[in-house]
C-alpha cells in the first residue's frame, strides 16, 4: 500500500517531469518550495489525508504551467493543457498559481545575500563606529533576516534558528553591553570579535543546510 511519503514523492516527481521546461535552479526552486507548503499543511492539519492536501494544492501540470509562465517560458494563463476560456479549477487553480508564483518570485533572491547581509552586519558596524556605521549595520541585519524568513532555500526550523542565531542574539549582546555600560577598549573588540565568529560560524551552517 502506498504511504503518505510515497504519494508526496509521486507527486513532486510528476511536477519535475511537467516542469521540465524550466531551468534547473528554478525548477528545484519550485519543488522546494512545494515540499515546504505541504509540509506546513500536514503540521496543521495532523488529521488531513495527505490525498486531500494535494488535490487542494493542485494539480501537476497546472503547476508546472503557471511556473513556465511566471518564468516566461510559456503561455500566459496557461493551465497544463486547457482550452482557451475554460474555467479553472477554483481552489487548485488559485493554489498553482500562489506556490508556483511565490517560488518564481522568491527564487530570485540568492541564498548567499541574506547571509552575508547577516554576517557582514556586526563588521561594517566595527569598521564605522560613527554615522553611518550603526545605521546601515542594523538595516543589513533587518533585510538579511527577512530574506532568510522568505526564502525557500530553508524550512521554517532552520529559518528560526538562524534568525535567532544571526540577528537577534547579537542583538541582545550588543543592547545588553551597551546598558551595562561595561568598558570599551579591548573587552569590546574581544566580544564584537566572539560575536562575528558566531555570526559566521551560523552562516556557514546555514549555507551547507540549505536547500539546493
Amino acid at each position: 500500500m502506498k504511504t503518505s511519503a510515497d504519494a508526496v514523492r509521486d507527486y513532486l516527481h510528476a511536477v519535475e517531469r511537467e516542469s521540465s521546461a524550466l531551468p534547473a535552479e528554478r525548477r528545484q526552486e519550485l519543488l522546494a518550495d512545494l515540499a515546504e507548503h505541504i509540509e506546513v499543511t500536514r503540521a496543521e492539519r495532523p488529521d488531513a489525508a495527505i490525498g486531500d492536501i494535494l488535490a487542494a494544492l493542485g494539480d501537476p501540470r497546472a503547476i508546472a504551467a503557471t511556473a513556465l509562465a511566471e518564468a516566461g517560458s510559456g503561455p500566459a494563463g496557461g493551465l497544463g493543457g486547457g482550452t482557451a476560456g475554460a474555467p479553472a479549477r477554483s481552489d487548485a487553480g488559485a493554489a498553482a498559481r500562489s506556490v508556483a508564483g511565490a517560488s518564481t518570485r522568491r527564487g530570485k533572491v540568492h541564498p548567499l545575500v541574506p547571509l552575508l547581509m547577516l554576517t557582514l552586519s556586526l563588521p561594517f558596524m566595527m569598521l564605522f563606529p560613527g554615522e553611518p556605521g550603526p545605521v546601515f549595520g542594523v538595516l543589513f541585519r533587518i533585510v538579511g533576516a527577512v530574506l532568510l524568513c522568505t526564502s525557500v532555500h530553508w524550512d521554517a526550523r532552520r529559518k528560526t534558528t538562524g534568525v535567532l542565531l544571526t540577528a537577534v542574539v547579537p542583538t541582545a549582546v550588543i543592547v545588553t553591553w551597551n546598558l551595562s555600560g561595561a568598558p570599551g577598549g579591548t573587552q569590546a573588540f574581544l566580544a564584537n570579535l566572539v560575536t562575528s565568529a558566531v555570526l559566521i560560524c551560523a552562516a556557514v551552517w546555514l549555507w551547507r543546510v540549505r536547500r539546493a
